[in-house]
């Protein structure tokens, strides 16, 4: 990622299909990418496409974990299992697209195509929210009210909270979407970006959009920092709680599986509040790539890792699973020896 950054920025220009003052008249748009010499694109194709390998991998071994074995049949890992499946479909919005792209000298996407990237990947990352939220509630619950837990988390409440996330993940981003599609696009129709962003959308219209920028930043700005708040309330009470566990090694085996999600929930909000709280900020272009790159592909990559990989319970699940026997992609991530990688429910 760090190599794409020093990339050179200039590539030869494309002719423009863009003749009048409509966003009808323009058919598709040019995704710049990483525009470096082809031996560099080729070095990062192979980056991208062995990553992109190895988060499906990672994640289809959780997926079939939980439903193999019946001991993993609880709302944690239910979750959990949502949110494998989410990460899958989430690197599959963007990253093949992106794969041959870096492969192909036209990167171009129709219009009708950018924007339907830009739903599902948006959709997607609203969802990842909700499901972060709801793990959160999930471990509250858990440890701050351990005797109502069975009661108040059962798997049937847990299914509903799972299709909420779903039906509410997919359903907030109509309308930026709807918003931003309708603006006129003239020309040109160059998006220096590997993915359809609103951001450099919305710097592409004919006419100037402040009401539309307005609503965005201030749709996203609630959205993100609602859950994050959430997020970081419920954890904050846990810790509370476990400041009164009179065991030491309870309290550090306590903190090491809250700081685990805690450190995944900062990187990815602080990533995606950097660049869509405020969507044209200016952010340099080669860091925008690099924050992008970060939360939509490396997060997914690591995600099996510090979710359940350290985690006893997954890797026994794991081990029992023809596709995750002996010499398998998901269980070579314990070789690393990541020991601040413990799972949040350890």
């Amino acid at each position: 990622m760090v190599m794409s950054y020093y990339c050179s920025l200039k590539r030869k220009k494309m002719k423009n299909p863009v003749e009048n003052n409509h966003s009808d008249s323009v058919s598709e748009f040019i995704l710049l990418g990483f525009p470096c010499s082809w031996e560099i694109q080729i070095l990062l194709f192979s980056f991208f496409f062995a990553i992109y390998g190895l988060t499906l991998t990672g994640n289809l071994c959780i997926i079939s974990a939980v439903l193999w074995d019946d001991h993993l049949h609880s709302p944690m890992y239910i979750l959990l299992a949502n949110f494998s499946f989410l990460e899958i479909w989430y690197v599959t919005s963007t990253v093949p697209n992106m794969l041959a792209n870096l492969l192909s000298k036209t990167s171009t996407i129709s219009f009708y195509g950018c924007f339907l990237q830009f739903y599902f990947f948006f959709s997607m990352g609203t969802t990842e929210t909700f499901f972060l939220s709801a793990m959160a509630f999930d471990r509250y619950l858990a440890v701050c009210r351990p005797l109502h837990y069975p009661t108040v988390m059962t798997v049937q409440r847990c299914i509903r909270i799972g299709a909420g996330c779903w039906v509410s993940g997919f359903s907030c981003f109509l309308l930026p979407v709807y918003l931003i599609s309708q603006l006129p696009f003239c020309g040109p129709n160059t998006i220096d970006h590997f993915l359809c962003d609103p951001g450099p959308l919305m710097k592409l219209s004919c006419v100037p959009a402040p009401a539309t920028e307005t609503i965005c930043a201030i749709y996203n700005s609630v959205l993100i920092f609602s859950t994050f708040l959430f997020i970081t309330s419920s954890y904050t009470l846990v810790i509370r709680a476990v400041l009164r566990v009179p065991s030491a090694e309870g309290r550090h085996k306590a903190f090491s599986t809250c700081g685990s999600h805690l450190a995944v929930v900062s990187l990815f909000y602080g990533s995606i509040m950097v660049m869509y709280v405020s969507p044209t900020a200016g952010n340099p272009t080669g860091i925008q790539k690099i924050v992008t790159l970060f939360y939509s592909v490396m997060t997914p990559f690591f995600n099996p890792l510090i979710y359940s990989l350290r985690n006893k319970e997954m890797k026994k699940a794991l081990r029992k699973l023809p596709m995750c026997g002996k010499m398998t992609c998901c269980m070579h991530f314990d070789k690393l020896n990541f020991n601040s990688c413990v799972f949040w429910g350890a």
